[in-house]
């Protein structure tokens, strides 16, 4: 196939089943209350339920970055999609909670396989022309699915039952299976003709990944940047005005994605992606100082999430521009995944244990270190590159 034909049908497909990988977090957090009232006697394990993926995704995100590469992109792909639809088909029938939370550690199996297949996927089917759109409809998928399964989902379930937004899921992930299956090319990423790796090799490949300023650098400001976004929508809202509360907790979200879709989207045409991202956590943490000083204002935590949604699209797309092989990009994608996933696990009881003794102080403090320290990064990581 053309590359250069940047073939949309299938582009959008891939897309679909970035959304459906999303679902397999957002599923559980939009219907959090009826899963209590489902498992009254879980009490405090109910929290797994979500974390669990995470955790997974902390252990396996780099290993399958290296596996992805031997065992073929394609074939990664659907088995992460058809693995997720029986997951989701087991968890529509309610199983006791042990049985349930093993399903979601599996699920997490089927989850890092796609986040990492997937955009390296994208990268290689895009013309370089159309890559900063693709890249950055990627890195927007995870806010509009959530935005989608609050709207969608959660109904379906409070009409239906739990089981029927499971079944859902399952379905589309079985449908977007056989339609890749079919649709999919063979070849579009060349199998590395290695062996698989084992443990020893596996262990002695982290820290020369992470100390690469290209396959690395990319995840490492990727971790400041996931330290903050679910674990500021998560504490911050209690600190806002009261009066615009809810107004906010809808805003805040979307604004990254709008600005991350549209003017993100644009300069990645002109300017490198790091220093996109770069930009957007200057203007992130400019916004934050705003907020501090002007607390009751709507503007500044709007302003500030939209800054966050040019790191969204800049980050994925600063992984192709880096790492011009399929095979480092899936390196990159893998170590993305393992840090954004490690992000959403310590961020929260970070914040908390910030805001409990500084209150809205300590969430201001958060974030602006996350971001002085995912600049950092990206600084240290592009000197190293220009010696080179």
């Amino acid at each position: 196939m053309d590359r250069q034909s940047s073939p949309f049908a299938l582009l959008a497909l891939l897309l679909l089943a970035g959304m459906t990988a999303a679902g397999q977090f957002a599923k559980v957090s939009v219907i959090f209350p009826e899963l209590a009232t489902a498992y009254p006697a879980a009490a405090t394990s109910l929290g797994f339920l979500v974390s669990i993926l995470s955790l997974t995704g902390v252990l396996t995100g780099l290993v399958a970055g290296m596996m992805v590469a031997r065992i073929g992109v394609r074939r990664v792909v659907i088995a992460g999609l058809v693995l997720g639809a029986l997951m989701s088909g087991v968890q529509s029938l309610l199983p006791a909670m042990p049985l349930m939370l093993a399903s979601r550690a599996v699920e997490g199996i089927s989850h890092i396989a796609l986040v990492v297949s997937l955009p390296t996927l994208i990268a290689q089917l895009s013309a370089e022309r159309h890559r900063p759109y693709t890249m950055t409809l990627w890195g927007s998928y995870f806010g509009a699915t959530f935005a989608l399964m609050a709207w969608l989902g959660a109904p379906l379930a409070r009409q239906h039952g739990i089981g029927a937004l499971f079944q859902t899921h399952a379905v589309l992930m079985l449908v977007l299976a056989v339609a890749l299956a079919v649709t999919l090319p063979k070849g579009v990423v060349a199998r590395k003709q290695e062996p698989l790796p084992n443990l020893r090799t596996i262990l002695a490949d982290h820290p020369k990944i992470y100390s690469s300023p290209y396959i690395g650098a990319p995840a490492l400001g990727w971790l400041f940047y996931t330290l903050t976004f679910v674990a500021l929508l998560t504490v911050l809202p209690p600190y806002l005005p009261d009066a615009t509360r809810g107004t906010l907790s809808f805003w805040m979200p979307i604004a990254g994605t709008i600005v991350s879709l549209t003017l993100g989207a644009q300069l990645l045409r002109f300017i490198p992606a790091t220093r996109i991202v770069l930009l957007g956590l200057a203007a992130a943490s400019m916004s934050l100082i705003v907020m501090w000083m002007f607390p009751t204002s709507m503007a500044p935590p709007i302003a500030a999430f939209g800054a966050l949604g040019l790191v969204q699209g800049a980050s994925f797309t600063a992984i192709p521009q880096l790492n011009p092989k399929a095979a480092d990009q899936a390196l990159a994608n893998g170590a993305l995944a393992q840090m954004g996933n490690l992000g959403n696990l310590l961020g929260t009881p970070i914040l908390l244990s910030m805001t409990t003794p500084m209150g809205f102080d300590g969430a201001i403090l958060f974030a602006l270190l996350a971001y002085a320290g995912g600049a950092a990064v990206h600084l240290h990581a592009s000197r190293r590159r220009r010696l080179r």
